[in-house]
């Protein structure tokens, strides 16, 4: 069976929304339970080993999934979080390197030696399509993808509409550079961003056009996932980050509610999925 499994950050919990209040762990995972979220990413990046251990024991009492956001800065170094994610039972670690050389052939083995790892301690790994690290340009990104075939992805489109500045609308050869990404991507992320902003608020007139790209992509990485996947768990994250990630007026207040806009986007990605078959078993057909 094939199933959608919906996260959000405690990266993008900490403040949650416009008001900045700062809410305990245990308040975090019960509110992100009862809005229906099947598990929490843990930013490595925001928080560190010590803060994961912290919101273990309220993961595992709400009946969350932790999914394990890395930011290795050495390519050895990494072998530990990977060790990390096995202990806490992440379906696979988002990797977002820091270690990033500037050719193509320095990038290939540090890769490649991250796969190998993975391998070796039993965890799947997706690299992040995210800006400064090592997948920070799209162009660069799709030569890897064609020199490594087992380098998966998970799909966070908005640094890369906001990396190479697309005009709207994108042209047809940039959509399907697009599509290339999403081809080959393993798990999404719910940001919507323009040419000249990271993070959108969703309802805003102005923003709609971009508001209507992303759900189309979002739509055709869910059509592609299910087309490879006979079976297993998609996970797609509500990812919207505090300031600076989002944008505030002259008096430092966020200009929407994060927390709103995470589950509105939660409520798209579920409807999407469920005019496409949502989580009924395959049918195969006898020959």
């Amino acid at each position: 069976m094939r199933r959608l499994k919906t996260y959000t950050s405690l990266w993008a919990m900490q403040p949650h929304d416009q008001t900045g209040e700062l809410l305990s762990y245990a308040r975090v995972c019960e509110m992100v339970a009862e809005a229906g979220f099947d598990g929490l990413a843990i930013d490595l990046g925001a928080a560190d080993v010590d803060a994961a251990h912290k919101v273990r024991p309220y993961l595992e009492a709400y009946g969350l999934t932790p999914l394990i956001v890395a930011f290795p800065k050495s390519v050895e170094g990494f072998r530990d979080t990977l060790e990390l994610a096995k202990d806490f039972g992440a379906p696979f670690v988002d990797v977002i390197g820091q270690v990033m050389p500037i050719t193509l052939d320095e990038m290939e083995p540090v890769i490649r030696r991250w796969l190998e790892m993975s391998q070796e301690v039993g965890v799947p790994i997706q690299f992040e399509t995210h800006r400064n690290c090592i997948t920070n340009d799209l162009y660069t990104t799709l030569q890897l993808l064609e020199r490594i075939p087992d380098m998966r992805l998970s799909a966070d489109l908005s640094h890369y509409v906001v990396d190479r500045e697309f005009w709207h609308p994108l042209s047809d050869r940039d959509l399907g550079l697009m599509s290339r990404i999403l081809e080959r991507s393993d798990s999404f992320q719910g940001r919507v961003a323009s040419r000249q902003q990271i993070q959108l608020q969703l309802d805003f007139p102005q923003h709609r056009k971009w508001v209507e790209l992303f759900k189309g992509w979002w739509r055709e990485g869910l059509e592609g996932w299910r087309d490879r996947n006979a079976t297993g768990d998609c996970v797609f994250v509500c990812e919207l980050g505090p300031p600076e990630y989002a944008m505030t007026g002259p008096d430092g207040r966020e200009m929407s509610n994060r927390w709103d806009e995470a589950q509105v986007i939660k409520g798209w990605i579920e409807t999407l999925w469920d005019e496409m078959g949502g989580d009924t078993p395959v049918q195969h057909v006898a020959l």
